[in-house]
């Protein structure tokens, strides 16, 4: 089941019709890389195997927790790019419960183009990044609960 934009996050809502506004490839590079320039900095102490996303051509590390039951998610990578991918999906995820992080499909990522802008792998790479969101809301859901 494909999620249309009226079912998205307002966050990833705005996200996504900012990307759809920008039909140039190089200008939806550009704007990666300011996604990327506003993530926060992540700490070199979390930089570690357990939040190393697998299957990524570039060093992607995601981190979450629970504020007032919803999920918080910080990441980085050594990619200006694939940064930029990961800020979307922080910025865009970022105060959802775990429930709502779960029951989103990555197919979003077609409604920004920017699947026909970025090469194979690193749209593979998202789908690697967001897969691991995913796993680390559903443990903190299933932390929450015991």
């Amino acid at each position: 089941m494909s999620t249309t934009s009226a079912e998205l996050p307002a966050a990833l809502e705005k996200i996504v019709k900012r990307l759809q506004n920008t039909t140039d490839p190089k200008q939806k590079y550009q704007r990666l890389i300011w996604f990327a320039q506003k993530l926060p900095e992540f700490p070199e102490a979390d930089k570690t195997e357990e939040n190393k996303v697998s299957g990524c051509t570039s060093q992607v590390f995601i981190t979450a927790h629970l504020e007032d039951g919803k999920v918080v998610f910080d990441g980085d990578s050594d990619s200006q790019l694939v940064k930029g991918l990961v800020a979307i999906l922080v910025q865009g995820l970022n105060g959802l419960s775990p429930k709502d992080v779960l029951l989103l499909t990555p197919d979003f990522i077609q409604d920004t183009g920017l699947n026909v802008s970025l090469t194979p792998s690193r749209v593979n790479g998202f789908y690697n990044i967001f897969k691991m969101m995913q796993q680390k809301a559903l443990r903190l859901s299933a932390a929450n609960e015991i």
